[in-house]
């Protein structure tokens, strides 16, 4: 996960969404990828993109790995839990664990019933652990929506919850 934190903490560095993901086979890391396409211009001019999440750049960086991947025995670790379309994406590589630090209010996918959902996705095999080094997750977060000129998720319920647990913590 501490890995997994520094490109979350590199993706801040750059102003984008600290989100960072790592993937690991038997200790070793295999791909990993930070949050992009998050920077907004004051005048909305620059377009943000809603595709270039951690964990989808991670799982494309897997595809490429020179080493032979087995996703059965790989352990993804992203800072932020993963929410619908990173969760699905997540269950077609065929990964079957997922460690993350800080639970997504607004976004978060891993809750879903699967049982509900068709095959492919009802008949996965996933165990999600939460809440791995979740202090040191919502303290880059906290920072992010502090950061003078940020645009990203601006007043949003995401914004408010960051900065209730932040207080919460405080006390």
């Amino acid at each position: 996960m501490l890995l997994a934190l520094s490109q979350a903490a590199a993706a801040l560095e750059q102003g984008e969404f600290p989100v960072g993901c790592v993937i690991v086979q038997d200790g070793r890391v295999m791909s990993r990828g930070g949050r992009s396409g998050t920077v907004l211009e004051a005048d909305r001019r620059v377009m943000i993109s809603e595709v270039d999440h951690a964990e989808i750049r991670a799982l494309r960086q897997l595809e490429s790995c020179p080493h032979p991947v087995v996703p059965e025995k790989c352990v993804l670790y992203c800072t932020m839990e993963p929410c619908l379309m990173c969760f699905g994406a997540i269950i077609l590589s065929g990964i079957q664990t997922v460690v993350y630090a800080f639970e997504d209010p607004m976004g978060g996918g891993t809750a879903c019933d699967l049982s509900s959902l068709p095959r492919l996705y009802g008949n996965a095999r996933i165990r999600i652990k939460k809440g791995v080094c979740r202090r040191k997750s919502l303290d880059l977060f906290y920072d992010f929506f502090n950061k003078k000129g940020n645009l990203y998720w601006k007043d949003s319920f995401l914004e408010q919850y960051v900065r209730d647990q932040k207080h919460a913590e405080s006390k």
